[in-house]
């Protein structure tokens, strides 16, 4: 029972990145033309129908999971690959230098990923490389955080000490020592970003500030289906399903990473 969380987001994960993978090189139907009549029901050879354009459903559901787990990876990687060396430097400094990086992220997080994503929009206009910006920056300060605080857990071990004491360059003692031992908190963070990002994605696409509007995203699917709501419930149905299984396999995948790695919740159990 303590895997089934692992389990259940490892088979809705793979689920996800089957349709983007498939999507890749096929899809039933071209995701932007029409290929059927308007608001079609389930059937053959429309699986999922067609929206309010006459366009299949399940091809555009299938494109739209490349592009969401592409921005998921390029943001969250971005945000890791720059939190988590501010992060360990943060936890490895001097107080008055922890306090700069800690406030800096601080007034970081007070720009959520909607208000940075208008401010790019309307400058340079929106776009996935938008979406990607946005929800990285706005990410950034959660790895720091999480970096930070499990690296000033590392650094008061016995062996860490000893480390320093035998003059251990600081570099190598993050490289072998902080690192590997704050590895699985920020699987588990990543993971969880993931989602979060996902679902930031969808909601800026359905806000129109993400990728251009040839492009098919679950979020732009939602807003478009929005005024066929009560005569065909069904294409908002199948986009909200999409992010719905996304974000909860990434935030069960985290929770099932954080019981199995953890050592305190090993030891309980």
């Amino acid at each position: 029972m303590r895997r089934a969380n692992l389990v259940v987001g490892g088979v809705l994960i793979a689920v996800i990145v089957s349709m983007a993978a498939v999507g890749l090189f096929w899809t039933p139907f071209s995701p932007t033309a029409i290929s059927g009549p308007r608001l079609a029901p389930p059937g053959w050879p429309h699986v999922l129908g067609t929206d309010g354009q006459g366009s299949d459903t399940a091809s555009r559901i299938i494109s739209g999971a490349k592009l969401a787990l592409l921005v998921g990876v390029m943001s969250v990687s971005a945000a890791a690959l720059i939190g988590v060396p501010v992060g360990i430097i943060a936890g490895m400094s001097h107080r008055w230098v922890a306090a700069i990086l800690s406030r800096g992220a601080d007034i970081l997080y007070g720009f959520p990923a909607l208000l940075l994503a208008i401010l790019f929009a309307a400058a340079v206009g929106g776009s996935t490389w938008t979406a990607v910006a946005a929800i990285g920056i706005a990410t950034i300060p959660v790895f720091v955080r999480i970096a930070r605080a499990a690296t000033m857990q590392v650094m008061s071990q016995t062996f860490v000490e000893a480390a320093r004491l035998s003059a251990t360059p600081p570099l190598q003692v993050a490289w072998r020592h902080v690192l590997p031992n704050i590895a699985p908190v920020l699987g588990v963070q990543v993971s969880v970003s993931f989602g979060l990002a996902i679902l930031a994605e969808a909601g800026l696409s359905y806000l129109g500030l993400g990728s251009g509007s040839d492009v098919p995203t679950w979020g732009r699917m939602l807003r478009e289906a929005q005024n066929e709501l009560f005569n065909a419930p069904l294409v908002a149905l199948w986009p909200g399903l999409a992010i719905a299984m996304a974000t909860m396999g990434f935030n069960l995948l985290g929770d099932g990473l954080r019981d199995l790695l953890d050592p305190k919740l090993r030891e309980i159990a």
